[in-house]
């Protein structure tokens, strides 16, 4: 199950049998049957620590979501809350609780705090009168959960929020906790880099913390080389602009959350046996786990989607010319053989089934003919008994127009006057997130708008949409999003042209830049991740200063014959950390960093939280439109 933690550069399911054994030893803490009420936030990201046959195994029988009244009934020694530290959960836990104790049940409850304990909740618990009826309040420091062989987030679904819109730095000290758990298993990272306000208090932080626990330091060789945070609000653009990898496209339309995405069954249904076509068509979505454990998702996920069609095409003749071995099978060896390889093919056509599937759905969506976004598939899957793929294009003019303006935008084209797009969209009442990205994206290429038109945008939004939107719009211009234009000088041109943030004819097909991710765009936070790593920010100090917050270097004392000796040809490893979110496509970038023969460094990605930019904007709304 966790192989593929343990392929990489850094072995990160160290990382996670750290976390399953602090959960082991919590759950022995309650001895004999358990029934668990998650919080159901927590059910994604526990899942990627341990499954329910660990659980089992300390003797959870049950389990159940967390809601308001009695709990659903089960007989156990030991009810278990798991909870994140947010006062509207107490309120409910304490109702379960009074309702158990009203049925006299003879059962011990316990409850674990995730990532941290609150008094504040446990004074709540007081209030309601329920605090007494704990055995054990514990806290479960879950801080940076291995989501794939090269990442890591936090899941803290509000960090953007907490950090740029109500100062709040909570998520910052959990971030800075998690770098010590990350310390203390795989040694002192000896050099921290950083770009912005946010960056620089983490740093702070751990520099602070490994002071006060200077005579516990572990004795680790370093696995990392140096550390790099990076600040979200230093490249708002990216998370605005649309992702053209097959993975960015995949949560673009669908979304992943915890390392799962949910995807329409009707394309699914044909890969059934011709038999059972006469059956019922499935109606509930299908839920599928896409991380590099399954060998072609590994193989295409960072790709730009113009090229995914020729590199299924390519996996499908591959397969097919294994499963044609078969006939040259002649003697009991060579059948033997080929019979010992068959779960691998049959895994192997399975998996290009599923994904020949969803390539066929994100193709429906945003295939435009001739234009500089389609492509044709030529994918033959007959000989593996699934239907073959039309070749005919479904046009998806929205889709297209959408990603010609965030174009033109990112080239700094008619970005200081109302743009007719995004006028025609708001009049045909166009979901509000997608106008919101779109003017935010506006701003943010533009350095503000001139106040006459972010007015007519606003009243524009909040005629058409609502005055309830009043609140999302001021939070937008709070975080700098979406702001009025205080100076005549406007630094993206200048910004985008040093740091050849976009690059004519992307090469989509056999990339030899980081811009293919947005098919012309570099994403800007990687373009600093680059520079940083060869020439040095010393050549872009003048950029550097137009971007917000401080850059900073610090290094970290190492304990006497801990010092790395590298062999020559050897790669660095550098920890870049994401505070306030990454986008797939920006991880897609760095993973091509990575690859380059003559780049000298690997990324191992680390997040507060993996967004898009429709549960970033999402996530600022103080009153976001139902799903």
């Amino acid at each position: 199950m966790s192989a593929h933690l343990s392929n990489g550069r850094v072995n990160l399911n160290i990382l996670r049998e750290a976390a399953r054994k602090e959960l082991r030893e919590f759950l022995d803490k309650c001895a004999g049957s358990k029934a668990i009420v998650w919080d159901e936030y927590l059910t994604g990201p526990f899942g990627l620590i341990a499954q329910y046959s660990l659980l089992k195994e300390h003797e959870v029988e049950k389990m159940f979501t967390l809601k308001g009244g009695r709990l659903p009934a089960a007989d156990v020694k030991n009810i278990i809350f798991f909870v994140r530290p947010r006062l509207e959960l107490m309120d409910i836990i304490a109702e379960n609780v009074i309702s158990e104790d009203k049925m006299h049940s003879p059962r011990d409850f316990h409850i674990l705090f995730v990532p941290r304990r609150s008094m504040l909740c446990e004074q709540r618990l007081k209030e309601q009168g329920v605090l007494g009826s704990f055995i054990n309040i514990d806290e479960y420091i879950l801080d940076l959960i291995p989501y794939d062989g090269d990442l890591l987030s936090m899941e803290s679904e509000g960090a953007f929020r907490e950090c740029y819109l109500e100062s709040d730095q909570t998520s910052l000290y959990h971030t800075a906790k998690g770098l010590m758990t990350l310390q203390a298993l795989y040694g002192t990272i000896p050099q921290i880099f950083g770009k912005g306000e946010c960056a620089r208090h983490v740093a702070n932080m751990m520099l602070r913390m490994k002071r006060e626990f200077a005579g516990s330091q572990t004795q680790i060789l370093p696995v990392f080389d140096s550390l790099l945070l990076l600040d979200r609000n230093i490249d708002l653009l990216t998370p605005l602009a649309t992702q053209l990898t097959y993975e960015g496209l995949i949560d673009e339309v669908y979304g992943i959350t915890n390392g799962y995405a949910k995807l329409p069954p009707e394309k699914f249904a044909a890969q059934k046996k011709q038999g059972e076509v006469g059956k019922d068509l499935p109606t509930e979505p299908k839920k599928m786990q896409l991380n590099s454990a399954e060998e072609l998702y590994a193989e295409i996920r960072d790709k730009n989607f113009n090229a995914i069609g020729a590199a299924l095409s390519k996996k499908a003749k591959i397969i097919s010319a294994a499963f044609e071995e078969r006939h040259n099978a002649k003697t009991v060896g060579e059948i033997k053989q080929f019979v010992s390889q068959l779960p691998h093919m049959q895994a192997a056509r399975s998996s290009l089934a599923n994904h020949t599937s969803i390539a066929e759905l994100i193709k429906d969506i945003t295939s435009e003919k001739n234009s500089l976004y389609s492509f044709s598939f030529h994918v033959q899957l007959t000989t593996l008994h699934s239907s073959s793929l039309p070749s005919v294009l479904i046009s998806s003019e929205a889709f297209f127009d959408n990603l010609t303006v965030e174009q033109e935008f990112m080239t700094g084209v008619d970005t200081d006057k109302v743009n007719t797009y995004i006028e025609d969209s708001i009049a045909q009442k166009d979901p509000l997130i997608k106008i919101l990205r779109l003017v935010c994206m506006q701003s943010v290429c533009n350095n503000g708008l001139k106040q006459k038109i972010l007015d007519y945008y606003k009243r524009e939004i909040l005629q058409t949409y609502g005055y309830e939107h009043m609140l999302t719009l001021n939070n937008l211009e709070k975080t700098g999003l979406l702001k009025p234009q205080t100076s005549t000088r406007n630094n993206y041109p200048t910004i985008r042209k040093t740091l050849k943030l976009w690059m004519e004819d992307a090469n989509e097909q056999n990339p030899n830049d980081i811009s293919y991710v947005y098919s012309g765009y570099a994403p800007l936070s990687i373009r600093l991740t680059q520079v940083l790593a060869r020439p040095g920010w010393r050549s872009i100090e003048e950029v550097l200063k137009m971007l917000p917050g401080p850059h900073f270097e610090e290094r970290q004392q190492l304990p006497a014959g801990l010092h790395k000796k590298r062999q020559q040809g050897e790669n660095r490893t550098t920890l870049v950390f994401f505070l306030g979110g990454v986008t797939y496509a920006e991880v897609a970038a760095l993973r091509f960093l990575s690859q380059m023969e003559d780049g000298g460094t690997e990324y191992i990605i680390a997040t507060t939280k993996l967004i898009n930019g429709t549960s970033w904007i999402k996530s600022l709304m103080d009153r976001p439109e139902a799903p």
